[in-house]
């Protein structure tokens, strides 16, 4: 049986490009805009068709992708991509954002005749590349099958957290792990500083936590970028990474929680930020220690 499937792709950022990419090596037909047309000029030679307005990529699409910076993004380009829409159309919502958002861009799809998925995916720049990346999906079941080529082809496994995108399961597992990925790269940041300040080699800290309980790749991963001045390019650039720490603090806050950590990893991004390096890593936080 033929899968493959027309895909348009709006956003083209660290993580669209990659997803794309990786659509155009399983075979699909990809089409790509971004508000920066200069991001999608590497993806034309690899063979996707560069469109001109989000109208114009989601035309023939089988299933629309959007992987955009917030609600706000996602709800104007969706608007500005009305005009192409077939409906029936199955729409791949991979941008993270609140829970809060979740409802107003269901009705948009339900107004735009689209079939949604929720679909945020867990994974930095290098498993996007390798089509490695978590998908934690939400949709009908009637319309997993049709997506499926399209999840497959961008992540290695897809964790179905409901089958009522409008609930925002898949939105809320998504803060929580992020809430996970912000602690871990802070942390990083801090135990390199407060090393450093005492005179204490970071790989000594490591060298104790090797093999044992307290070990973590990623914290490796982290230390390192910050070690080997690595920032650049970024895996999860800071500006990305404060704006999913305000949708953490927003959410705890609504369902009545204080998040201690969480408020103070939100309010080290924004500091680091206003020091000019929103487009490193995350785990340029480093610097706010100082």
């Amino acid at each position: 049986m033929d899968t493959t499937v027309s895909v348009a792709v709006l956003g083209t950022g660290i993580m669209g490009a990659a997803m794309a990419r990786n659509l155009l090596r399983a075979g699909h037909q990809v089409s790509v805009w971004n508000r920066d047309a200069a991001k999608t000029e590497p993806l034309a030679a690899e063979g996707a068709l560069r469109a001109p307005t989000p109208a114009a990529a989601v035309e023939a699409a089988d299933v629309i992708l959007t992987m955009l910076y917030d609600a706000a993004a996602v709800a104007q380009v969706m608007r500005q991509a009305a005009p192409g829409i077939r409906p029936g159309t199955a729409w791949i919502q991979s941008t993270t954002m609140g829970v809060q958002d979740v409802p107003a861009i269901a009705a948009m799809a339900a107004e735009l005749g689209l079939d949604l998925v929720e679909a945020p995916v867990s994974g930095t720049r290098a498993p996007a590349e390798a089509g490695a990346l978590l998908v934690l999906a939400a949709g009908a079941e009637d319309v997993r099958p049709r997506v499926a080529p399209v999840l497959d082809a961008v992540g290695s496994r897809t964790i179905w957290t409901g089958d009522d995108p409008a609930k925002g399961s898949a939105a809320r597992l998504k803060l929580v792990v992020n809430s996970w990925v912000i602690a871990a790269s802070n942390a990083a940041g801090e135990v390199v500083s407060l090393a450093q300040a005492l005179g204490v080699d970071p790989q000594q800290f490591l060298d104790v936590l090797d093999g044992g309980p307290l070990d973590l790749p990623y914290l490796r991963t982290k230390m390192g970028l910050i070690l080997d001045d690595g920032l650049e390019p970024a895996s999860f650039a800071v500006d990305t990474a404060r704006k999913d720490a305000h949708l953490i603090v927003s959410a705890a806050a609504a369902e009545g929680l204080k998040l201690d950590g969480a408020e103070a990893a939100a309010a080290r991004l924004d500091r680091v930020a206003a020091q000019g390096h929103a487009k490193q890593d995350m785990a340029a936080a480093y610097h706010a220690s100082r």
